[in-house]
């Protein structure tokens, strides 16, 4: 037992041979049943207890504990004894509002959270790991190396799991640990292949592996075509030289030649440098760099990079409701005064003087004094709210109404308040006696205002006068104001004051009848009201694909109410609104374990979940990425900002942690911090992410047309003309210009509102589109006429020498110089094509949004005329003439114009196109690349049924080995009792750890792993595997248990030292 107390923290931890004990033996109560006790609240523990011990003191008579003192609580507990005990409970459940605590309505508390208010003596059920914050913490990975010291000890001769083992385990998605036999010699070996499965596989983001993939086959073709470029041209300079001309070999001659081989060389490598897309990476890098740059003015601080791009196609959103959605500051925002309905704050002039005096006094001196709204700290934050929530909106209201609280408080100083009745749960209102100049009384009460509208017999009419108040007027004021109010989730409350002359001073003790006969100033509705920008956002993710979640600790009215607010839940829409307890009967079978299948049929259409726990969260957030009902595999990402919300934030695909409310462990578990809590900046995390999926199909769509045309140019002009007409110096600018400059360019794009008007483009979805692909074999169609013309009748048309068939060290003609200009030149209007990937007509729209596009084509323009007119031998340019130059660009704008062609050939009609640019296929996935998730369940059960095979070989061999030495055996020990192994092949078969557990999303809540639970499991016979794929363990192995007398069975019992022990041991 403990004492609880709102001043210092003290903690007698229990002694030693109490603590090792977690079941009967020493502590009263097994660690299943106190978890599964730590889990409830309010009344269904009260039932628990007496159920189970009869009362709180059963309890503690059962548990053996000491003393702990504290305001922070550091164990999980249940109350035996309180004085007006108020805890904080939002490290846990993330609600600001503090929550009553007392041992006949709910007893129980939990560590982490704090003491406010008031007093009172606990009995701690459950401390460390055990604890809710010990949950959390597990959940996180934060227990992983207690457990490996735990595990080394006791782990020698049996398969027992702690339970935040297997929260890991389960957390982490490993399907199955094989575990196995343990020799002397293999120990070591064992634990350090432990350690290596156990590090955390890092998961490629969607886009990279779809680039890796695109980029290694790109490269692969860029090979093929150099290889075959040197190949060609080295055989016909050979047959040309050699054979057609009968030319013989001479050793004078082979400078010449080797010059020649060393040229074809150099055309190769040009090819493959062309081809080979090494610009990729760089502009995922820098498209990615400068949107984070960017994302920080939007207030998304992103800790990890590619968070980013997966947030572009992010499905859903399970967002917080407290301080995200809502502003969590409690405000006033329906009044009704003076006989009028007020649904927002009422302009000063609209009252009477009375009526306004009345209610600034009543407020300003019947609130704690301690309670305060002070000035913001930030220039252009809200003013901050110090004390009771309720009171605060109530004081707010009155800084709403123009008026201020703090001179009325110095006139009428604390000390001055004659009489003051405390808010205490039975009374549910406070009421204040102040004594006034005539020498009469004033009392002024405030509280629920059913009960309070209850002692009311007049109210203050739109003049300030009373006016009678009797019942009938009560229940008409209850149907038209008050439960309108509770509709919109409001909660009430009721402003009232009475006066006493000098002549009738009451009995103040006698508080039901001093608190009577009220007149009413107010009633008002306050709520922590929902952003303003906040259901605008919502319906921007709606529109972009994305469905919203709102998971909260809070009432299930309240969340219901606010999500109908915001717009995540509209009339007329099939959805579902559960409270933790719900959600859990729902996805848990009888004995307590989750199924993906009972979960599958809840989260599509849920869409509030109330009263949540933080494994709650969790769950549901591990249940919808691990999903496979939907076409794709959900990206979730998740928003929190108190400890609770840590487990789920590290879960998530993408993390948002609140960057002002937020505490560190929900920030270190996060992979965005939104710097200002608010909901908006998700969509704008949206927008960017999807921008850089676009920017890279951007920037791909242009060097795909590059790579094309220049490979195809390089190659064929080889093979038709015996030299490339674009030269090794002049590719290489190209290069330049496709690969850096380019990545510069595209990948700075700014987002725009468009981008939310289509639905997320999912894992499977192709970076290269068919639209894309209808670009960019069109562009290149257009590019190499232009190109082969020029190069076969260019000197024709502009009346100068051709450059076909020039000798080896000939100086660079005009006509070659012609081709490489006019290329360059189609490529820089191309890269403003480039600027639409979805078939848009308007490429220009936005452009000077753009300032570095801007500059980029401007000053490869600039150079480009430096390279051709002063360039000269090496690179291979011949000044051009104005005319020519005029060509060359008229040649280049002529891009935009079949642009425009290209983009009237509807996509659907061109069946023949293909799409580029999958994601990897789960066969084609390394080790390295394996997710943590579904993937790597996967890769578990590919490599046991690999193994199968081995394993019914090994089974055999070792049955025939075996009756040779039982045929020893039998005469050796004849007579001898032959206990058990337990290093035996068919009991670590049995063990629960060698079972593939395709219920991997299961967060246990109750510890199943007790010493007595284990050893009836290790004893009993194997359950059939809810893994049916696995026919080596369902037709195998367990074949062992069926029969009386199986040779497998009997060879499976031996002696510790026996021949056959040795032999299993080995294994």
């Amino acid at each position: 037992m403990g004492d609880v107390a709102n001043s210092s923290v003290e903690f007698h931890p229990k002694p030693r041979q109490q603590r090792e004990a977690p079941h009967a033996g020493g502590f009263g109560c097994t660690l299943a049943e106190l978890r599964s006790l730590m889990e409830l609240r309010g009344a269904e523990a009260l039932q628990k207890v007496q159920e189970t011990y009869g009362d709180v003191g059963g309890l503690c008579r059962r548990l053996k504990t000491s003393p702990t003192e504290g305001d922070l609580l550091p164990a999980d507990g249940v109350l035996i004894q309180g004085n007006d005990l108020k805890i904080d409970e939002s490290s846990l459940t993330g609600e600001s509002d503090h929550v009553r605590k007392s041992a006949d309505k709910d007893p129980m508390l939990l560590s982490g959270t704090h003491v406010m208010e008031g007093s009172g003596r606990m009995v701690v059920t459950a401390v460390g790991v055990n604890s809710q914050t010990g949950i959390i913490f597990t959940l996180l990975g934060a227990g992983g190396e207690e457990e490996k010291k735990e595990k080394k000890g006791k782990q020698q001769d049996g398969a027992m799991e702690s339970s935040q083992t297997k929260a890991k385990k389960q957390d982490g998605a490993v399907a199955m640990e094989m575990q196995p036999l343990k020799s002397a010699e293999g120990g070591e070996t064992e634990e350090r292949e432990k350690k290596k499965a156990n590090v955390p596989k890092k998961e490629k983001s969607v886009l990279q592996g779809k680039l890796t993939k695109l980029a290694v086959q790109i490269g692969k073709a860029g090979l093929v075509m150099s290889a075959v470029t040197v190949i060609i041209l080295a055989l016909y300079f050979v047959i040309e030289t050699f054979v057609v001309e009968g030319r013989a070999w001479l050793a004078e001659c082979t400078p010449v030649y080797v010059q020649y081989f060393v040229k074809f060389f150099i055309i190769g490598v040009t090819v493959l440098v062309v081809a080979v897309p090494e610009g990729l990476p760089l502009a995922v890098t820098i498209s990615l760099a400068y949107s984070v740059k960017k994302m920080m003015r939007d207030n998304n601080l992103v800790r990890h990079l590619d968070a980013c791009e997966t947030m572009g196609n992010a499905t859903a959103i399970c967002s917080d409701k407290t301080g995200t959605l809502t502003t969590n500051r409690m405000t006033v925002v329906q009044s009704y005064l003076g006989d009028t309905h007020y649904k927002e704050v009422p302009a000063p002039s609209a009252l009477t003087p009375k009526i306004l005096d009345l209610l600034v006094h009543a407020i300003s001196i019947n609130s704690a004094y301690t309670t305060k709204i002070l000035p913001p700290e930030k220039e252009g934050a809200l003013p901050r709210q110090v004390g009771n929530k309720t009171e605060c909106a109530l004081l707010g209201f009155v800084l709403d109404l123009k008026q201020d609280f703090q001179p009325v408080r110095e006139q009428i100083p604390e000390d001055k308040l004659y009489k003051v009745y405390t808010f205490n749960s039975v009374r549910k209102s406070m009421s204040t006696v102040i004594r006034m100049p005539d020498s009469g009384f004033r009392l002024f009460s405030k509280g629920a205002s059913e009960i309070l509208l209850k002692k009311c017999t007049n109210i203050l009419n739109s003049n300030g006068e009373l006016r009678s108040f009797r019942p009938r007027d009560r229940d008409d004021m209850v149907q038209k104001i008050i439960e309108p109010m509770a509709c919109d989730g409001l909660r009430t409350i009721c402003i009232a004051y009475r006066d006493f002359s000098a002549a009738q001073e009451p009995d103040w003790d006698n508080e039901n009848e001093v608190v009577g006969d009220l007149t009413c100033i107010a009633v008002v509705g306050i709520e922590d009201p929902v952003r303003p920008e906040v259901p605008e956002a919502i319906r921007k993710c709606q529109r972009a694909g994305i469905t919203v979640r709102m998971v909260t600790g809070d009432n299930i009215n309240t969340a219901r109410a606010i999500a109908a607010k915001c717009g995540i839940i509209q009339p007329g829409e099939d959805f579902l609104c559960l409270e933790g307890k719900e959600f859990n009967r729902r996805i848990r079978n009888e004995k307590g374990e989750i199924e993906q299948e009972r979960l599958d049929k809840v989260w599509p259409k849920l869409r509030v979940l109330a009263r949540s726990s933080p494994t709650d969260k969790h769950t549901l957030v591990k249940g919808i990425i691990d999903s496979n009902t939907g076409e794709q595999r959900q990206v979730v990402a998740v928003t929190g900002d108190g400890t609770n919300d840590g487990p789920a934030l590290k879960k998530a695909d993408v993390g948002f942690a609140m960057g002002i409310a937020g505490t560190d462990v929900a920030k270190e578990a996060s992979d965005i911090i939104l710097t200002d809590d608010n909901f908006t900046s998700i969509v704008k995390a949206v927008m960017w992410g999807r921008n850089v999926y676009d920017s890279i199909s951007k920037f791909l769509q242009f060097q795909l047309t590059v790579n094309v045309v220049a490979v195809i140019v390089a190659f064929t002009g080889a093979c038709i003309t015996q030299d490339s007409p674009l030269k090794a110096v002049q590719m290489l600018w190209v290069n330049l210009i496709m690969d850096t400059f380019a990545s510069l360019a595209l990948a700075t794009e700014p987002p725009t509102e468009s981008l939310l008007l289509r639905k997320p483009y999912g894992r499977d979805k192709p970076l290269i589109s068919r639209t894309m692909m209808k670009n960019i074999l069109g562009h290149a169609a257009y590019q190499l006429t232009t190109i082969f013309t020029l190069l076969f009748v260019g000197e024709l048309f502009f009346d100068i020498d051709s450059g076909r068939n020039a000798p080896l060290h000939s100086p660079p003609s005009e006509h070659y110089t012609i081709i490489f200009n006019t290329f360059v030149m189609m490529q820089l209007f191309n890269e403003i094509n480039a600027r639409k990937i979805h078939g848009e007509r308007n490429v220009f729209h936005g452009i000077f949004g753009n300032p570095i596009f801007c500059t980029i084509v401007l000053g490869t323009f600039v150079i480009q005329i430096v390279i051709v007119q002063f360039g000269g031998k090496p690179f291979s340019c011949s000044p051009l003439s104005t005319e020519q130059w005029l060509w060359c660009l008229f040649v280049g704008v002529g891009e935009l114009v079949w642009g425009q062609v290209i983009a009237t050939i509807p996509t659907s009609q061109l069946k023949c196109l293909k799409e580029a640019g999958h994601g990897p296929g789960k066969d084609e996935m390394t080790d390295e690349e394996l997710a943590e998730g579904e993937e790597e369940i996967d890769h578990a059960e590919r490599e046991l049924r690999r193994g199968q095979i081995l394993w019914f070989r090994g089974l055999n061999r070792i049955q025939t080995q075996i009756r040779v030495v039982k045929a020893f055996r039998s005469s050796l020990y004849e007579g001898l009792e032959k206990p058990e192994s337990k290093t035996s092949i068919h009991n670590f078969m049995a063990t629960p750890e060698f079972l593939i557990n395709d219920y991997t999303h299961n967060i246990p809540l109750i510890d199943d792993t007790d010493v007595d639970e284990n050893e009836e499991r290790l004893r009993a016979p194997p359950p059939p595997s809810p893994n049916q794929n696995n026919n080596a363990i369902d037709s195998g192995v367990y074949l062992t248990t069926r029969g009386t007398k199986s040779a497998t069975s009997s060879v499976f019992s031996s002696r510790p030292g026996s021949p056959l022990h040795s032999v299993e041991t080995s294994l």
